[in-house]
């Protein structure tokens, strides 16, 4: 037996994930909330039994499954398929908007979780549906503006703001230390020395559990936490030399191919960032 379906089998059970119902009319097909948390605060594994569409309108959130991880700065969305467990970390105070849809309005949405672009026309939309009442009437212009609501987030392209998670537990393990020190650039074979193995049986594990090379997911793991710091207001330059890039300059190059904008763009794009930036 090879070592990865040793550490596979070994690996402990994770707690169960609880059902969050959901809260509200579930005669109507969608269902909104309003929520705010303050910075810090971290939602258990749970699930729901409608699809969710979750909305920064301030603050980042990060979510996690058991094989994915996603980073949902403002103004982004993640949409989640029913029944998908996942677990939230929020970074600044964040202000939520959650969109419940029934089986027939999540029909042609995605079948699995994916962040997506927000329109200004979905912002606009996602705020009066907020402003509704629980019990809004279908038939009337309320009903119109959720159906018009849905057809928009259809519409909504996806960004590539996700990090896939191996299986086994070495490698997530492996995984958990990177992210928790991004700054340190380690070359692959001192990863593999680590872990007792080949640079090139750790590539191939790596590749066949994630779908992505070792290297590439450690540059889309800086790419998210560049994310999250330009989001909470950070300067370009910090964010660049605390992920361990050469320059800022570097650090830029990597950015604009990753998401086809700067990262001074990007940050000026974000609400609650470009807002602190102007008050200081």
């Amino acid at each position: 037996m090879d070592k990865s379906r040793r550490s596979r089998r070994s690996r402990p059970e994770a707690p169960a994930a609880l059902e969050h119902p959901v809260i509200g009319d579930l005669t109507r097909p969608l269902v909104m909330r309003r929520t705010a948390y303050p910075s810090g605060h971290h939602i258990r594994p749970h699930w729901h039994t409608r699809a969710q569409f979750a909305f920064a309108v301030a603050g980042t959130m990060r979510v996690r499954s058991a094989r994915h991880a996603w980073i949902v700065p403002p103004s982004r969305a993640l949409w989640l398929p029913a029944r998908t467990v996942h677990e939230i970390q929020m970074y600044g105070a964040v202000e939520m908007r959650s969109l419940y849809l029934d089986e027939g309005a999540a029909a042609a949405m995605p079948a699995a979780c994916v962040v997506l672009e927000v329109t200004p026309l979905a912002r606009e939309l996602i705020v009066r549906a907020a402003a509704l009442p629980e019990d809004y009437d279908t038939n009337s212009a309320d009903g119109l503006l959720m159906r018009l609501l849905v057809a928009e987030i259809r519409r909504l392209p996806p960004c590539a703001l996700d990090l896939p998670l191996p299986e086994s537990a070495d490698l997530m393990q492996l995984c958990e230390r990177i992210l928790a020190d991004l700054s340190t650039r380690r070359p692959s074979a001192s990863d593999a020395g680590a872990m007792r193995t080949s640079a090139r049986t750790l590539y191939r594990r790596f590749l066949r559990e994630t779908g992505i090379t070792f290297a590439r997911w450690k540059q889309q793991a800086r790419l998210l936490e560049s994310i999250r710091r330009l989001a909470a207001g950070a300067p370009v330059t910090t964010v660049a030399i605390d992920l361990g890039y050469e320059s800022p300059g570097a650090f830029s190059t990597m950015f604009r191919r990753a998401l086809g904008v700067a990262p001074r763009d990007f940050a000026a794009s974000v609400p609650v960032a470009a807002a602190r930036r102007s008050s200081t």
